[in-house]
């Protein structure tokens, strides 16, 4: 009896542990008792800004200035250096044997203009090329400004008035007025795409039309056939029907003729002869080219050598005020041959191809009308000054881009390719 009351107790005292620590764990699963304090709740929004913070951390210590640092294009600046320091290198050997002292300087202030023209070559990098809204009209009027006080009071450089000194520094106002010019076309044909095409291509005759003018007073005609070229191209990326510009190009042809018999000076029309028949006056006006033929060709296939003795340049057959700078080509092609005429070809060639890309891959119609006008007028004047070298145009006195004896043409050619240089880094919009 005694030990039937005593087993009884213990299966009661069993089920009764066994029911609370049931009770136990139904209130802990249903969060009704805790042990310990309560975990902190992350919201959703916070988690995720919480794991973006983790994932971009290194990104964030990034500044803006670095990455646009980073983001240059490095290969069109590496192309430009190269070609800029070819080009002291090449002025260095065609002058260095002369005695005049101001001519063997050429290549150190040559050398002082190409690091003048980096420096700003990296500021405009840096700079949204979208400032260009804001500057582009002061500027063409500034240069239309440098073209009228040229006008009265340049002075003349073969024949043409066509450089002004401005606090002892020389330079072509005409050179200034192309870059501004390409500027305010860009602006007006990105602005106005919804214009009918008559009324743009009027304005933008006008546009061309005022430094053109002031340009063709001078006379400066190299300069002024560099329009020509840099219009059409903006005119057709710029939306202007193909049809429209296909007349234009026949209106050209066909006065032609007339501003050759008519509208050209006595010595411009012997090198347009001269280039017609280069045998017609040898000792002449068709003298230039001849040698310029001659120094060419006398290179072959590798070149005389650097500094090589008995040249065409060290015995003066070429033209000494113009080795330096319009017949650069003519120099190289004899000391460097074809071979080095040929590199300097592909040079020039991933040059332009560099600026293509970035045309391409420009963020908007503006970017992209700045980038093809600046590349066409690189591509102009190198296909003028090695054509008239290789008496494949007349001679016109157009410098070659980078290469060229002339310090306000090249600061202008590395400000033009700084502004493609920032449609690269500024393409997404996001580093403004």
């Amino acid at each position: 009896m005694l030990f039937h009351t005593s087993s009884s107790a213990s299966s009661s005292f069993v089920e009764n542990a066994s029911l609370v620590a049931g009770i136990g764990n139904w209130a802990s699963s249903h969060s009704l008792v805790r042990l310990g304090p309560r975990p902190a709740r992350i919201l959703p929004d916070e988690s995720r800004s919480h794991n973006k913070r983790e994932a971009g951390g290194s990104k964030d210590k990034v500044t803006p200035f670095l990455r646009k640092i980073l983001g240059l294009n490095w290969l069109l600046m590496a192309v430009m250096l190269a070609l800029a320091i070819f080009g002291v290198i090449a002025i260095y050997s065609a002058t260095y044997m002369r005695e005049d002292p101001v001519a063997a300087e050429f290549w150190r202030k040559q050398a002082n203009w190409v690091a003048v023209g980096f420096f700003a070559f990296i500021i405009v990098s840096l700079i949204d090329y979208r400032w260009v809204r804001w500057g582009a009209l002061p500027t063409y009027l500034a240069g239309l400004g440098f073209l009228i006080l040229t006008r009265f009071m340049g002075h003349k450089v073969y024949g043409a008035r066509s450089w002004l000194s401005i606090a002892g520094v020389n330079f072509q106002p005409a050179q200034l007025a192309v870059i501004a010019g390409i500027m305010v076309l860009s602006l007006f044909l990105s602005q106005f795409r919804q214009m009918h095409p008559m009324l743009r291509l009027t304005l933008c005759g006008a546009i061309v039309g005022a430094p053109c003018l002031l340009i063709l007073m001078q006379p400066d005609l190299g300069e002024c056939i560099i329009w020509g070229p840099v219009l059409m191209a903006l005119l057709f990326v710029g939306g202007i029907p193909v049809r429209y510009l296909i007349c234009i190009v026949l209106i050209v042809i066909a006065f032609i003729p007339i501003a050759i018999n008519f509208g050209l000076k006595p010595y411009q029309q012997e090198r347009i002869t001269a280039f017609i028949n280069p045998d017609i006056d040898r000792q002449g006006s068709a003298w230039a080219i001849n040698q310029s033929l001659i120094a060419i060709g006398s290179g072959g296939w590798s070149g005389k050598g650097f500094k090589a003795p008995n040249t065409q340049i060290e015995l003066g057959f070429l033209p000494a005020t113009a080795v330096h700078n319009d017949y650069i080509f003519s120099a190289i092609g004899e000391q460097w041959g074809f071979v080095g005429g040929m590199f300097l070809l592909g040079a020039f060639g991933l040059l332009l191809l560099t600026c293509l890309f970035v045309a391409f891959c420009a963020g908007d119609q503006f970017g992209l009308l700045l980038v093809v006008g600046i590349t066409t007028l690189i591509f102009t004047h190198i296909f003028q000054n090695m054509g008239m070298t290789i008496s494949v145009l007349p001679i016109t006195g157009v410098p070659l881009p980078l290469i060229s004896y002339s310090g306000s043409f090249i600061l202008m050619i590395m400000f033009g390719l700084g502004i493609v240089n920032s449609v690269w880094v500024h393409r997404r919009g996001d580093l403004r």
